[in-house]
């Protein structure tokens, strides 16, 4: 995805580009690559952002494929994707920094403020997948 703004104006609070704006950006990416196909298309969708996300909180990208073991096609279209979401993966990054900076700005302490942005984090991604069905 481009943007005309970057990772270090959304930490510092230039741009407002929150984590819906970049699921919505990355599903529009995808569906562009692959077609109409929606099944499709939300496989993938949820397969390169769940890459991003681990890639933004710096998990180890072996053990994140590890979790895919059973399908080595995956496994692989994830290892040689994983290069081409480093500007994503920066972009999540940034989103998710900001946030924990927003806590932090407001006397939260730190610790608490990484464990409450995940904890938002795994809300927010449930509640939209709860709205899919």
């Amino acid at each position: 995805m481009e943007w005309e703004f970057t990772p270090a104006d959304v930490v510092k609070g230039l741009s407002d580009y929150r984590l819906e704006d970049f699921r919505r950006d990355l599903a529009e990416e995808v569906r562009l690559n692959l077609g109409e196909d929606e099944e499709r298309c939300r496989h993938v969708f949820h397969l390169l952002y769940d890459l991003c996300y681990a890639l933004a909180t710096h998990q180890d990208l072996e053990a994140h494929l590890a979790s895919y073991a059973y399908d080595p096609p995956t496994v692989q279209f994830l290892r040689e994707l994983s290069p081409l979401m480093a500007d994503n993966a920066a972009m999540l990054g940034a989103i998710l920094q900001r946030q924990i900076m927003d806590r932090v700005e407001s006397g939260m302490p730190l610790e608490d403020a990484i464990a409450e942005v995940g904890e938002w984090h795994r809300r927010t991604i449930a509640a939209e997948l709860t709205q899919l069905g």
